[in-house]
């Protein structure tokens, strides 16, 4: 009764009752004791409110429930033989959903989710919301839990959330990665660190998504903290200049003259030297630094044409590639044209070069709005690799492709190889129909050049007409190549 607070409004009454019946005395002795009674009641409470438990618009746990109900669990294991778990479940794709519904839709289908993902487990089982759109589920002891039967229950959650959702009556599907970590195999004996292992291996599949199940191993967390490192080093490259375009050269069959370089990006790290794309664009796309390395090559690429305009040198174009990260941008549109008004060039000396994977299988209306406004602007569409994305031809048509470039496997002994030259001849024939220019690239050798030459290739890309170079190596290339141009016979005849 006296931790009730409305009875502390009774406190001066009964003092002051105690002095007219008492004294002075009386009313000493009960101001000492009285207080001393309410606090040895837990009447006064000192400190901000307890904090919540639960999320109130989802109505799931918070993080902080469910490392107490592994802890709790843990505790219980390591007095009986009852396992608990830990399962995370992320969403793939979800910046694809925010762009693409927007937040409002992102966030119905993660409210539904999170329902369904509490209706599909025991009541003993905690479900909470994690911070980036996943959910962290603490699983009730039970006597037997092993890798076989969390495997089940993680692909049962998967099904659970395959049946598309409605959002503003239109019906949305998601996948979900999901990674896992048995109270055995926690790194500490802790309801934190099984949650933490139970993360790192959701962040595993998701990275081998879409769909994949990762249960928790050891060396997990140490490639987490190697791609961390690996992660600070790249932004300092990014922002310090070490990542830059080195610039291969492409030729015409016709003339020999330069039709344009393709910016390919190189870091110049400072042990190891060198480094092509191979060596670290997985890491950046991991990093999710794929856009500002896009921006990086970009402001490069356009600032080497204008110095080649400055100087004299006669090169109609630059190309460069762009991720399916950048072209996911809704404003990648306005962001070229500012960057093109801002040295001085015209939007048709820009080649976008887009791989045939993405024109294949995109299905992202942004994406396809994107490749529509760079083309309306006046870029040069290339699709990169083709060959080995099956683009059809109702997709190069409706991404307005301006040239195809004839991936490298084609091209390999093509001088050599009849069933080379008859695919290539294919290929060649088809983009003749349709009207598009033709680039081949990893040219090689002469006679691979020769014979691109002599099929009817428009340009050739590669290593027998240039290397990529640094910028401050293209002046001297070019140079030499006019000089090589001038004294070298010319190709006049095609064959038919």
């Amino acid at each position: 009764m006296l931790r009730r607070p409305e009875l502390m409004v009774f406190l001066p009454a009964t003092t002051l009752a105690g002095f007219w019946v008492g004294g002075e005395q009386v009313l000493i002795l009960m101001a000492l004791a009285l207080p001393l009674v309410f606090a040895m009641a837990g009447a006064f409470r000192f400190g901000g409110p307890a904090p919540a438990a639960f999320d109130a618009p989802s109505g799931l746990a918070l993080p902080a429930r469910v490392i107490a109900a592994l802890d709790a669990g843990l505790e219980q294991g390591a007095r009986s033989e009852l396992l608990t778990g830990c399962i995370v479940v992320q969403i793939d794709d979800a910046g694809v959903l925010l762009d693409r519904h927007g937040r409002a839709a992102q966030a119905d289908v993660l409210a539904h989710a999170g329902q369904r993902l509490a209706s599909a487990l025991r009541p003993g089982d905690t479900v909470a919301r994690l911070e980036g759109g996943g959910f962290a589920v603490a699983l009730m002891p039970v006597r037997r839990l092993d890798l076989e039967t969390m495997v089940q229950l993680a692909a049962r959650l998967q099904a659970v959330l395959a049946t598309p959702f409605s959002v503003d009556r239109a019906r949305l599907y998601i996948t979900v990665s999901v990674g896992f970590c048995l109270g055995t195999r926690a790194p500490e004996p802790n309801g934190r660190a099984l949650l933490d292992a139970a993360q790192v291996a959701a962040d595993d599949a998701l990275r081998n998504g879409p769909g994949a199940i990762r249960a928790f191993a050891p060396d997990m967390a140490r490639h987490r903290a190697d791609r961390d490192a690996m992660r600070d080093q790249l932004e300092a490259a990014l922002e310090e200049g070490q990542i830059v375009p080195w610039f291969q050269p492409q030729i015409s069959t016709d003339t020999g003259a330069i039709t344009g370089f393709e910016a390919l990006a190189r870091w110049n790290h400072p042990e190891r030297g060198a480094l092509a794309p191979a060596e670290f664009l997985s890491a950046i796309e991991e990093a999710g630094l794929a856009e500002r390395l896009g921006e990086v090559i970009l402001y490069h690429a356009l600032g080497a044409l204008a110095a080649w305009d400055r100087a004299g040198f006669k090169v109609p174009t630059v190309a460069v590639n762009f991720s399916a990260t950048e072209l996911r941008n809704p404003r990648l549109a306005d962001k070229l044209k500012w960057e093109i008004d801002r040295f001085g060039l015209s939007p048709e000396r820009l080649s976008v070069e887009i791989l045939e994977t993405v024109v294949a299988d995109t299905d992202n209306d942004v994406v396809v709005s994107n490749i529509a406004q760079l083309s309306r602007l006046g870029c040069g569409i290339d699709l990169d690799d083709f060959g080995t994305g099956h683009a059809s031809i109702t997709n190069i048509r409706r991404f307005a492709v301006r040239r195809i470039k004839i991936d490298r496997s084609f091209v390999t002994r093509v001088d050599e190889d009849r069933e080379q030259q008859k695919m290539v001849a294919a290929v060649l024939s088809l983009a003749e129909q349709l009207g598009l220019d033709t680039l081949a690239e990893g040219v090689e050798t002469a006679g691979e050049h020769a014979m691109l030459s002599q099929l009817g290739c428009g340009h050739v890309q590669g290593f027998a007409i240039g290397r990529p170079m640094p910028l401050a190596d293209v002046a001297g290339w070019i140079g030499g190549h006019a000089r090589r141009l001038a004294a070298a016979p010319r190709i006049t005849h095609r064959a038919r």
